[in-house]
């Protein structure tokens, strides 16, 4: 693996970085939207490293290329002291180019060449499905809900109201959830799920609201549902399951904000 090695690693690293975050939003699978610059900035400052390298490389070898011209032109007479030329042989050679570098230094394109042309799919069901719902933050006071019917709410507002609002203002009121279908692995019935990055993929947590009352869609299918909650326990308290009887279920577009807990945005296109 010889020089240019370096330089091409780093130019298809940049290309991959600004590719996922400034040409496409596939940087949105993986971090935050507001980490979305840094990427950027990131992906242009190897760019700009690589094709520096690969043009100090070059500068390099045509200067060692006219400096061993001129100097053998110089120097003819070397080649009648065998000693000299068996010296130049033993310092450069042994049989290793050392200017290489390891074969296995290849497998660094991989990722590189991911980012371009094959980028990881984004976190969804199969994820979800194999970690406990993320808890809920303890929340004393609630504010009044809107006279608005169906209410939308966050997957987070609807579990934090089923279980700590000790006013049950919840109950009987028809509210609307955003999220993707879950399916359940112990057998029967599905979750609607949302999963959260508190910076990036490698933090990833889900927040589930089980559905009752209408079949499952296919896994990682992006629905909002309308119902009410789903009787159980004592609601207003931890015993009260995070659960919704369906009246309907509707595909939808995926949002923009996927990987936040929040009301959907406008989905991309």
């Amino acid at each position: 693996m010889k020089r240019p090695f370096p330089a091409v690693l780093l130019v298809l690293s940049g290309l991959g970085l600004l590719h996922a975050s400034l040409f496409t939003d596939l940087c949105l699978r993986y971090v935050r939207p507001g980490l979305r610059p840094y990427l950027i900035a990131s992906g242009a400052l190897l760019l700009v490293l690589g094709l520096a390298s690969a043009a100090l490389d070059r500068g390099r070898r045509s200067h060692a290329e006219h400096g061993g011209h001129g100097e053998h032109g110089e120097h003819g007479g070397h080649g009648e002291h065998g000693g000299h030329g068996g010296l130049g042989d033993t310092g450069h050679g042994h049989g290793h180019d050392h200017s290489a570098a390891p074969r296995v230094a290849w497998l660094l394109f991989l990722p590189a060449l991911s980012l371009l042309f094959y980028a990881p799919p984004a976190l969804g069901s199969y994820t979800a499905s194999r970690e406990p719902a993320r808890a809920v933050a303890q929340q004393r006071h609630f504010d009044p809900l809107p006279a608005t019917s169906p209410l939308p709410m966050t997957l987070t507002q609807f579990t934090s109201r089923v279980q700590q609002d000790r006013a049950q203002a919840i109950k009987g009121r028809s509210v609307t959830l955003t999220g993707f279908v879950t399916p359940d692995e112990r057998g029967g019935g599905w979750y609607l799920t949302r999963i959260i990055f508190s910076c990036c993929a490698a933090d990833a947590q889900s927040v589930k609201v089980r559905i009752h009352g209408s079949p499952a869609l296919p896994a990682d299918t992006w629905v909002a549902v309308t119902g009410t909650w789903h009787p159980g326990g004592t609601l207003g308290t931890r015993s009260a399951p995070a659960a919704l009887d369906a009246r309907t279920v509707e595909r939808v577009e995926k949002p923009v904000n996927a990987y936040t807990d929040d009301l959907p945005l406008t989905p991309s296109r």
